[in-house]
């Protein structure tokens, strides 16, 4: 797909940007003079560093999860409330945890690295995810943080796992009249017995109630979960499904993840192993996720492939780019940014690339995925399976924008790439954050680079908004720093 040429507006408005380690900004020298400075700050506690935002909708207030600590803080950012999360004595290697067990392992004092943060409104408490204890997770009151409930005692109970860099990202689907469900995906870390890499869990009314992240479903054969099979790491060893962004749209909750296959490079006998970014799909009603269904995503421009998901961010089309795109005003559209390159996850190269995405798209794609497929066409066609040619089967139905997969033909992949519409470049400063919405029917986008700059895109690749960072530059030093764009 072509680019298009885009009307955008040069107007910054509020942005809320926090900093998460080498993959967005996190401002860490001390602040310019006052006269000089154009935003609010809140500065951590040293060797603090941040991990997870959320704002509260309703009333500006703002959570941050941090390494040992949970803020709340108002939406000048004063800080209202504290709570303590760590460190606590630990060992990985305790599976149980020794707060269920008696462990044989080693102790040491162990850090609590927040791994999710979400709000959930119906219950007004706030879902907060650590690395301590296999990952076990609290929830918190948010009027003043106190503890509601901190599950641990099952297996089910361990959720984000106890690798401080792994990945997880969580979705709440709320209904009037029933509890509500956790769809949570996690980097396994090696572990496919513990965990599963998706999910979907009980939020029960009673934070301490004994079903309280549970399995939606859960029987003999069956489960609310996917789980990569061991085989696959006979295969690839260091197989992973990291996830980078997550939301719910429509009949649907989606996620995006950057994972690892083995190709054959043409004219080679051999297979190496690369890593291709991916949007993964489910129903939010299938409890026992037949609905399964991943497409890979990329963007290229000039020439040029970026294919490593970096950052991704969802948002409305809004009447003037609708007016561009042939879509409706209230139609979704992924931001997306990508670096260039496939071959290491860990070693992105600087050149970037920020891209839209249809969500419809993508969505039709994925209808005639599973159209052909139940036509009996083709193969499962997923790589972390470690027999990926099973054969597709055929079964006479219709097959609509709704359709939630039967058991059979689960779960599905799809082998041709969806590309992104490239809006934005930069060959020089990767960027590796991205936030989007909608303003007197503009749609604006801003991105955050590695060096600590933030940009806003507002012509197909020539003009930018640009505000340096000058601490961000060297982020050894110094406590990490929060701050507010007005």
């Amino acid at each position: 797909m072509k680019a298009m040429p885009w009307n955008w507006t040069c107007l910054l408005s509020h942005l809320l940007m926090v900093g998460m380690g080498s993959s967005t900004l996190l401002p860490r020298q001390p602040p310019l003079p006052p006269q000089k400075r154009s935003f609010l700050t809140f500065r951590g506690e040293p060797a603090e560093g941040f991990n997870h935002l959320v704002v509260d909708e309703r009333t500006g207030h703002i959570y941050l999860g941090a390494v040992n600590r949970i803020y709340k803080l108002s939406s000048d950012l004063k800080v209202l409330v504290t709570h303590q999360t760590g460190p606590d004595e630990d060992n990985p290697k305790c599976y149980p945890p020794r707060i269920v067990q008696t462990c044989n392992e080693p102790l040491s004092t162990t850090n609590n690295v927040n791994k999710m943060l979400l709000i959930d409104y119906k219950e007004n408490r706030l879902i907060a995810c650590g690395s301590l204890y296999q990952g076990i997770c609290k929830l918190l009151r948010l009027e003043d943080l106190f503890k509601l409930g901190e599950p641990f005692h099952k297996k089910e109970h361990y959720l984000s796992g106890v690798n401080e860099s792994g990945s997880v990202f969580g979705v709440i689907v709320s209904y009037s009249n029933l509890d509500d469900k956790l769809f949570i995906a996690t980097a396994v870390d090696g572990k496919p017995e513990y965990f599963p890499t998706i999910s979907s869990r009980k939020l029960t009314k009673n934070s301490e109630a004994d079903g309280m992240f549970a399995y939606v479903f859960h029987d003999e054969f069956v489960a609310s979960m996917i789980k990569i099979p061991s085989d696959t790491f006979t295969v690839i060893p260091d197989f992973d499904i990291y996830y980078v962004y997550g939301f719910s749209s429509g009949n649907f909750v989606y996620f995006l993840t950057l994972q690892p296959e083995m190709v054959s490079p043409p004219g080679s006998t051999t297979k190496e192993q690369v890593y291709t970014s991916k949007l993964v799909r489910l129903c939010k009603e299938d409890t026992a996720f037949n609905s399964y269904v991943e497409v890979p995503i990329g963007c290229e421009r000039s020439g040029v492939e970026y294919r490593l998901l970096q950052a991704a961010y969802l948002s409305k089309a809004g009447a003037v780019l609708a007016r561009t795109l042939g879509v409706r005003p209230e139609d979704d559209l992924l931001f997306t940014v990508f670096s260039k390159g496939q071959k290491r996850k860990m070693k992105s190269l600087d050149e970037s690339a920020l891209c839209i995405f249809i969500l419809k798209q993508i969505n039709d794609r994925i209808k005639e995925r599973l159209q052909s497929c139940y036509k009996g066409e083709g193969t499962l066609d997923l790589a972390w399976l470690k027999v990926k040619d099973i054969p597709c089967s055929s079964a006479l139905l219709t097959i609509d924008d709704n359709f939630c997969g039967l058991d059979m033909n689960a779960p599905l992949g799809v082998s041709e790439m969806v590309r992104g519409i490239p809006v934005f470049t930069e060959d020089r400063d990767r960027m590796t954050s991205v936030i989007a919405y909608v303003y007197k029917n503009h749609s604006l986008a801003f991105v955050g680079t590695k060096s600590g700059k933030l940009k806003k895109p507002v012509g197909p690749c020539v003009r930018t908004y640009e505000q340096t960072l000058r601490f961000a530059l060297k982020p050894a030093a110094g406590p990490p720093v929060l701050c507010l764009f007005d």
